[in-house]
Order: structure tokens, then C-alpha cells, then sequence
């Protein structure tokens, strides 16, 4: 038999064994694919690869059945990975849904403790550290009176602005563009035939929290009612014996509080164009007036040196001291707590639990005069934040002066100064707190002690930006 049929019957495999003949085949199809290679790769790389194969050391070959194992091991391996790592995932899901929850939680319950404590006239946000000085460019001057502006008051919504002076003047103006949107123009004593308006100075403003009513009291006795988006003249309520100084409307509500220098106070209802009663108490001139939700109303005294707080339902009165001056300005800050200014240079916090002030800062917008007989800058004016810890006063001192109120309302401390030149006659605070508009004239709103020449009579409104929060920890 030759070599060539040798190899031939060696390599045939027999008719049982057919099945398990795979291994013999696969080195068959090894064998023919070098062989393949050698020819294709020509004489020299042919001769390259074979010295190269033939250096090394034959690896041992593994059987099918362990490849097998390992390719399936491998596979449960990766099945297994897959698994942890699915798991995380799920883990890292719940773990931020509980977060997103427990942020919620503490949403809703932030949010049920402000209510409640808002009701209960306490709530006393801490935005005050947060405000921003603006720059003096960033000031915007509404110019449009001829004489000192006495009074100013902003929409509910923060689209306008109403501005009253001692030209006997009423002015609406956009706060986008600074533009007048109405006039209401001085009325001619004795004049028949001609639109309602006022023909003394406009003392005092106050608009409805639904924004449809405005309400304007002048030296003449009288208040007027005006449909406030339209400014058409609905009512003329008389019944004051003095000038009307100080107005307000309850929360809510279209009851309006009025008072005067005839020492009373009065309760209006305007959608029913009547009159409610008048309370007595105060001493002298009352000269300014503030309400916010509960059935009450605060005023300032003037120079009887008192703050007072009038329970309208039971008609019976608080009365506070403090002041060493005459008190010409008021505002409530909530429910249970005030804040008043005086001509002796002072401002002071109330709350309604004790006679005297929670803090007193004397000499808050600083000295006058000559040396050995200086005197305070009268504080003319206040403004406060509903339910924050912001406070703002102005003078003639050439700045309005922000506050942060400490915890509590105990404590006073200065924020900024805000320049301007003129009487601050008025202050007030936009709902959302990103402004502040002032109404500045050459003289005091109540008299004509003095004249500032160099002070422009305008409505300023005064922007104020606030710092950004730094991240909270974990986020």
C-alpha cells in the first residue's frame, strides 16, 4: 500500500463514528485555509511566516468542552453584572424619588407653616439679606408733577403705578415703560359742568386688593372713589371736619379706613357707596393710616406721641408709645407687628402684645446742623414688605434707607442707602418685592418748613435685585 493510500485510510473515518467527527474536520479546514495562505502570501512571506511558526512553541489545545465551559461561565458573569448594575440603577431611582418626596414634604409643610403663621399675623420671611443695592443709573425718574409729590401707591398686580401731589394731580403710570396712562387733572373751585377731582392737595391714596377701587383723600375734607383701571369717578364721600390724612383698604375687601386731622376715624363701605361709623381717641392730628386682612386698623398720631391700634368690631382701641416726636408715618409689616417713623429721627417696631417698642433706632438716617446744635433728619416716610423681615424709611437726608428686621422684630440693622435728593415723602413696596417706588417732592407732604431746591419732583422707582442663594447642601 502506498504513503499517499495510507494517509487516505487513516484519515477516513468510520461509518459509526460519523457523528463524532467534527474535531477531525475542523483540522482539515485549518490545514486547507494555511495552505490557502501559503499560496497566496508568495515564495518569500511564505518562508517568513513558516520560520516565525516554526519558533514558536506549539500552544496546548483546549477541548471543545472546555471553550464551552468558558464561554458559558463568561456569560453568566456578564448576566451577573448586568444584574448588580440593574439593581443600582433601581436603587439610585428610589432613592432619588424619596428625595423628590421628602422635597415635597418639606414644599407643603413649608408652605402650611407660612399659612399658618400668616394667619396668625407672624410670618416673617427672610428676604432682606438677600436684596442687592441697584445702581444709581438703574434708578428710573418719572417726571410729570409740577409740585411735591404727597403720595404714591402700585397696583396689585404690579402694572401701574398712581402718584398724587400738591398740584391737586392724580397720575397713572406704566411701570414697563414709564409712560403716563391717565391724568386726572385739578378741579376748578366753584367750576359747574366740569370732570370730578380734587382742588387742594391729594394727601393720601390707597387701591382695593382686587385693584378696582382707588381711593384719594385731600385738605379739602373730601375722599374720592375712582374705578381704578379706567380712573372714571364713581363716589365722593364727605364727612371729615378736617384734611383727609391717611387711607386704606382691608384685605379683601372694599371697607375703607380714613382718617384726618380732626382726630377721627372713620369706616367706609364703597361697593355700597355708605358709611359705616367713626371711632375717637387720638389727641391732636392723626397723620397717617394702615390696615391689612383683620378687622383693625393701625394710625400714627402725630403729636400726640402715640401709635394706636383700633378693633373696629368692638370699638375699643390699643394705644402704644415710643416716639418722642410727632409720628407721621405707619405701615404694618403682618398681622401682630408695625413699623412707625417720627420726626425726632426715629423708627420703631410694634407688636401687638406690648405697649412699647420691640426696637427703637434713634437717629436712623443720621445728624444736621451746626456743630453743638445738631438735629435728626425728620423721618418722613416708611415702607415694609408684607411678611418679610424688609423695612424701608426715607428722609431729606439725601438716601432712602433699607432695614433687615432682626428675628423676632427686636432689632433694627441697616442694609443700604439708596440716594436720593428731596423729601421722601412716600414709600412703597411692589407685591412681589423686585421694587420700590418713592415719591419725592421739594418739600415735606404736610407743610413748607424748608425747600430743597436741587431735589426734582418725581416718582422714582427703584429696582432691587436679589443675591443669589448659594446651593443647598447635597444638591
Amino acid at each position: 500500500m502506498s504513503a499517499t493510500a495510507g494517509a487516505r485510510k487513516r484519515g477516513k473515518p468510520a461509518s459509526g463514528a460519523r457523528a463524532g467527527a467534527g474535531p477531525g474536520k475542523r483540522r482539515r479546514k485549518a490545514d486547507s485555509a494555511r495552505d490557502r495562505g501559503k499560496s497566496k502570501g508568495g515564495g518569500k512571506m511564505n518562508e517568513e511566516i513558516s520560520s516565525d511558526s516554526e519558533g514558536e512553541s506549539p500552544a496546548p489545545r483546549r477541548t471543545e468542552e472546555e471553550e464551552q465551559e468558558e464561554l458559558e461561565e463568561t456569560a453568566q458573569e456578564k448576566k451577573l453584572r448586568l444584574a448588580k448594575l440593574y439593581l443600582e440603577q433601581l436603587r439610585q431611582q428610589e432613592d432619588e424619588k424619596a428625595e423628590a418626596r421628602q422635597f415635597e414634604e418639606d414644599q407643603v409643610a413649608g408652605r402650611l407653616k407660612e399659612d399658618v403663621l400668616e394667619q396668625r399675623g407672624r410670618l416673617q420671611k427672610a428676604v432682606a439679606k438677600e436684596v442687592q443695592a441697584p445702581a444709581p443709573g438703574d434708578i428710573r425718574v418719572l417726571r410729570g408733577h409740577q409740585l411735591s409729590i404727597t403720595c404714591v401707591v402700585v397696583t396689585p398686580d404690579d402694572s401701574a403705578i398712581f402718584s398724587a401731589a400738591k398740584d391737586c394731580s392724580i397720575v397713572k403710570w406704566s411701570v414697563e415703560s414709564g409712560r403716563k396712562l391717565h391724568v386726572i387733572p385739578r378741579a376748578k373751585k366753584g367750576a359747574e359742568g366740569q370732570p370730578p377731582g380734587h382742588s387742594s392737595h391729594v394727601l393720601c391714596m390707597a387701591i382695593s386688593s382686587d385693584g378696582k377701587y382707588l381711593a384719594s383723600g385731600d385738605r379739602s375734607k373730601l375722599i374720592l372713589i375712582w374705578e381704578a383701571p379706567s380712573c372714571r369717578p364713581l363716589h365722593t364721600f364727605t364727612g371729615h371736619r378736617d384734611a383727609v390724612s391717611g387711607l386704606a383698604f382691608r384685605r379683601g375687601t372694599h371697607q375703607l379706613y380714613s382718617t384726618s386731622h380732626d382726630r377721627s376715624v372713620k369706616v367706609w363701605n364703597v361697593a355700597e357707596n355708605s358709611y359705616v361709623e367713626t371711632l375717637f381717641g387720638h389727641q391732636d392730628a392723626v397723620a397717617a393710616l394702615d390696615a391689612l386682612s383683620r378687622e383693625c386698623c393701625v394710625t400714627a398720631g402725630g403729636r400726640d406721641g402715640t401709635v394706636r391700634v383700633w378693633k373696629i368690631p368692638e370699638e375699643s382701641q390699643l394705644v402704644f408709645y415710643g416716639h418722642q416726636g410727632s409720628i407721621d408715618s405707619i405701615q404694618l409689616i403682618n398681622e401682630e407687628h408695625m413699623v412707625s417713623a417720627a420726626d425726632d429721627g426715629s423708627l420703631a417696631l410694634w407688636g401687638l402684645s406690648k405697649k412699647r417698642p420691640l426696637a427703637l433706632q434713634r437717629e436712623a438716617h443720621g445728624l444736621r446742623g451746626e456743630p453743638g446744635l445738631e438735629q435728626p433728619f425728620w423721618v418722613s416716610s416708611v415702607a415694609a414688605l408684607l411678611n418679610t423681615d424688609l423695612v424701608a424709611s426715607g428722609s431729606h437726608s439725601g438716601c432712602v434707607r433699607l432695614w433687615r428686621c432682626g428675628e423676632g422684630f427686636r432689632q433694627l440693622d441697616p442694609l443700604c442707602d439708596i440716594p436720593l435728593v428731596g423729601f421722601i415723602n412716600s414709600l412703597k413696596f411692589s407685591s412681589a418685592g423686585d421694587f420700590l417706588v418713592a415719591g419725592v417732592g421739594q418739600e415735606h407732604r404736610l407743610g413748607r418748613w424748608w425747600r430743597i431746591r436741587e431735589a426734582r419732583n418725581s416718582v422714582c422707582i427703584i429696582p432691587l435685585r436679589r443675591a443669589p442663594r448659594p446651593p443647598a447642601a447635597g444638591s
